[in-house]
């Protein structure tokens, strides 16, 4: 298997870290983080437009490039170095999954051109108070009204920028089965709470559905196989996320590390300093090879996406956490301050490590896939 990145997957690496660089920095994402949105509508609205970020996964007839999972993996890794406030995972690798793998091409003629352009913002809604990412947990309820459509009753929580999603992709369960189900998100009976969270530069909502009017989304076979695909598909993205921000803890340590002095000495020079930080490279490098044989496989259309999504998504989350951490510990008190990012990167991580299911539910999902 080759992990090298070719020219073009190199040159959009360089763009995006260069947009980042110029329209994101620290002090833009803090003033994000506090706005009611949760995020820059301009700024989303200019990487669709300029760099067609929203749409790399989307085939060209439908208004994006005709990329693939590595690609978007490429720009959410950058994203986590940035700590970028935005819908993309929502949206731009959950929604846009789904609609890219039913059988509906009413439905993605329908959105996912506003999806690719950056006009539009989507989700998936999924999780409930259960906190299950399994069959099991959707209790969410859809009837048939006589009218060929379709209401929906019951909540949803954890749901990433559910409050701002033009467009909400719901698992529901029906008298016989599970569908996903097409619901606006002014949707009359819809009601919709932002949550408080650990981490402030990611958005969750509540969802309560009353009578939900929605339309079904048209799948091939069980609509289950789907979410599943999609949620295979999210682990491998939010890995490469993961290591973004895994990298850029590790960078500020050994920056710190270079300029802070105690009995004379730069503290990178100490011994126990320098074998932190060392330990720390080899996760996040680990963790990067991980994430993208998850990526490729997903690309790929591989038989074992599941096991290398989860794989990815267990070690990454550990090593991510570790390496927050350890920023925090190089940086001592001045890490535990609010003027400093190095927290914000640790309450990303963490809370990254619990979405999509903790590394001990992937690790029990490995071992499924592997058969042990």
């Amino acid at each position: 298997m080759d992990f090298a990145f070719d020219e073009a997957q190199e040159e959009l690496r360089r763009t995006v870290r260069a947009f980042l660089e110029a329209t994101a920095p620290e002090a833009e994402m803090r003033r994000a983080m506090e706005t009611e949105a949760g995020h820059d509508p301009a700024l989303w609205r200019r990487m669709g437009a300029e760099l067609g970020l929203q749409g790399l996964a989307v085939p060209e007839r439908h208004g994006g490039a005709g990329a693939g999972p590595v690609e978007v993996g490429l720009v959410m890794e950058e994203m986590g170095r940035a700590l970028l406030c935005a819908p993309y995972l929502a949206s731009a690798v959950q929604a846009t999954t789904a609609l890219l793998h039913s059988d509906d091409e009413g439905a993605r003629s329908d959105l996912l051109p506003a999806l690719a352009a950056g006009e539009r913002i989507a989700t998936l809604a999924l999780t409930e108070d259960s906190a299950r990412w399994d069959r099991q947990g959707v209790t969410l309820t859809a009837r048939a009204d006589q009218e060929g459509g379709w209401l929906l009753d019951g909540h949803k929580t954890f749901v990433l920028d559910g409050a701002q999603a033009d467009l909400v992709l719901t698992v529901a369960r029906t008298a016989d089965d599970i569908g996903v189900f097409r619901v606006d998100g002014d949707a009359d009976g819809l009601t919709r709470t932002v949550l408080p969270t650990l981490d402030p530069t990611r958005r969750q909502a509540r969802l309560e559905y009353r009578g939900v009017r929605a339309r079904r989304l048209r799948t091939r076979g069980d609509a289950w196989e789907l979410v599943e695909l999609v949620l295979h598909h999210s682990a491998a993205a939010l890995a490469a996320e993961q290591v973004g921000v895994a990298s850029r803890a590790l960078e500020m340590a050994v920056e710190y590390a270079k300029v802070r002095h105690q009995f004379g000495r730069a503290i990178g020079s100490f011994q126990a300093v320098k074998h932190l930080l060392a330990d720390v490279l080899m996760e996040v490098e680990s963790a990067r090879a991980a994430a993208y044989a998850a990526l490729l496989s997903a690309q790929n259309g591989d038989a074992n996406l599941p096991a290398a999504a989860s794989l990815a998504k267990a070690f990454c989350s550990d090593a991510c956490v570790k390496a927050a951490q350890d920023c925090i510990q190089v940086h001592g008190g001045i890490g535990f301050t609010w003027e400093h990012p190095a927290h914000l990167y640790f309450k990303r991580a963490k809370t990254s490590q619990l979405l999509l299911g903790d590394s001990a539910h992937h690790r029990e999902l490995l071992a499924t896939a592997i058969g042990v």
